[in-house]
């Protein structure tokens, strides 16, 4: 069978998968019962609330093979995971087989654009995107939940974006795994050796519920500034990229594209011009990616207080974008 022609916005394909059978949850509910008043109400009301909404989620997979040179086009220091991506999804639209991307690594120094890549990657495959930061997280339970025999116990972050929300496949960013804090106890990243997996992850038990999840389908990204403090059995589990900054052409694309996407995004986007002045972008250029989303929100802002419909050069300052003197003692 061949793969399908590229068309410029594929509608992606949604069937369903039970990622969670409510026959297990139901016998877990009446486990509860039986404790009486000794058990969890946080637990009791998550096995209620799962039972209510059933197992079955939107498992998403493109129609034809995405544009992924326009993505290439917009971030181009990200080339190397985007051409590893097209012919994985090739392999995936030339059968019926459900959509499943390798987890991947993206290496490099903050603020190059890694999050927004994996934010465009959900949006180009039609599913749902989560985000976790490690770098302020020193619990254990971070990603697997805690038990419920704890005190103010609550299931972990997959467990949250499979049960609470709609997709079966969602994209989910580990950001800056390499900053991930744990006592001696608890390794925030223990489970993702099992997650990584896609046999072990499809019977993933979170410690709260206590419920296996197929977590199977995920979409993994995670970003690290250095790979030396990640271990190796993570490491081995997924496709590491070094990504570098964007030379000067590119943060010019990069740049577009950001005026491009919050003019698009926002109703008041509309009365301003497509394109931004060239001027106005090499302003932009000089600053990484993640600085310019926010400078060029701020002036679209400045624009509109000025009185006009059009962003000009002096209404792109960097003032947001500098290093925010600290509040406190």
């Amino acid at each position: 069978m061949s793969v399908p022609a590229v068309i410029p916005s594929p509608i992606a394909i949604a069937g369903f998968k039970d990622v969670y059978q409510v026959l297990r949850v139901e016998e877990a509910l009446t486990g509860m019962q039986e404790l009486g008043a000794s058990a969890n109400e946080a637990l009791r009301a998550t096995y209620v609330k799962m039972i209510r909404c059933g197992g079955q989620r939107f498992v998403t997979k493109p129609a034809a093979l995405p544009d992924i040179d326009t993505l290439i086009n917009e971030l181009p220091n990200f080339e190397a995971p985007l051409q590893d991506i097209r012919k994985q999804l090739a392999l995936c639209l030339s059968s019926d087989d459900p959509l499943e991307l390798e987890p991947m690594l993206l290496l490099g120094e903050p603020g190059i654009g890694k999050t927004h890549f994996a934010r465009r990657l959900a949006k180009l495959l039609g599913t749902g995107y989560n985000f976790i930061g490690m770098s302020s997280l020193t619990a254990g339970w971070i990603l697997s939940g805690a038990s419920a025999q704890w005190k103010n116990a609550k299931p972990g972050k997959v467990f949250d974006a499979l049960v609470n929300g709609d997709y079966a496949n969602p994209v989910i960013v580990v950001d800056e795994i390499d900053k991930a804090g744990g006592d001696t106890q608890y390794d925030p990243l223990g489970s993702l050796y099992t997650l990584l997996e896609h046999d072990t992850a499809s019977e993933f038990v979170d410690e709260f519920a206590e419920v296996p999840i197929d977590a199977s389908e995920v979409v993994w990204i995670a970003t690290a500034n250095h790979a030396n403090t990640i271990p190796s059995p993570i490491l081995n589990r997924m496709n590491v990229y070094s990504i570098d900054p964007p030379d000067n052409e590119g943060s010019r694309r990069i740049a577009r594209c950001i005026y491009e996407e919050l003019r698009g995004e926002h109703g008041w986007g509309r009365v301003f011009p497509e394109q931004l002045g060239l001027e106005s972008l090499n302003r932009l250029c000089k600053l990484k990616p993640r600085e310019m989303r926010r400078v060029v929100l701020a002036a679209f802002g400045n624009a509109k207080l000025a009185g006009r419909n059009e962003v000009l050069p002096d209404d792109v300052t960097e003032e947001r974008a500098s290093k925010k003197p600290r509040i406190g003692f």
